[in-house]
């Protein structure tokens, strides 16, 4: 690594077209969860990838790379909730062949997520979708879940705790109803 790259921290062209290639469906997937939105997840996938361009040199290795821009890409989807333009406009997809728009739930079920169970999942409140999916889709452990949504150990793992009870009461519910 060349002085200037040091002094600058960021990375090359080939850099970054790896960690996009690595990583980039993993920060769109958590976009599009969050986002419920194809457009919406481009548009935080890339700036997440911009941003981690940007500001790489910040990068202190205290977490995974992928718990690094999973975290960027959160922060991104908030910062995109709270445009008051988002907020006060929300674009509609646009329609199938058939005429019908797809659920941003139903596109997500169809292409990342199988069976009832995640689907049951996705009516839980954002809170508990989150923490359920960084869990169980992702695989991160208790210390990353921390540092991508800024919270505790501790706090992390009480929210994991109420997610999987609101879930099994989901559960146990439709199970009795049908």
């Amino acid at each position: 690594m060349s002085s200037t790259r040091k002094e600058n921290a960021l990375m090359e062209a080939g850099e970054l077209q790896a960690l996009m290639e690595t990583y980039g469906d993993d920060v769109w997937n958590y976009a599009y969860f969050l986002s419920g939105s194809r457009s919406a997840a481009d548009d935080i996938a890339q700036e997440t990838f911009i941003r981690a361009y940007k500001y790489m040199g910040g990068f202190r290795g205290d977490a995974s790379v992928k718990t690094w821009l999973l975290r960027i890409a959160r922060g991104r989807f908030l910062t995109f909730r709270s445009n008051s333009f988002v907020r006060r406009v929300t674009l509609q997809e646009a329609p199938g062949v058939n005429g019908a728009a797809r659920s941003a739930e139903d596109e997500f079920l169809q292409t990342s997520l199988h069976g009832e169970v995640w689907a049951l999942v996705l009516k839980l409140p954002r809170k508990d979708r989150e923490v359920l999916m960084l869990h169980a889709h992702y695989g991160l452990s208790m210390e990353e879940m921390a540092g991508t949504l800024g919270l505790s150990v501790p706090a992390v793992k009480s929210r994991l705790q109420r997610a999987r009870r609101k879930a099994a009461r989901c559960l146990e519910k439709e199970l009795n109803e049908s």
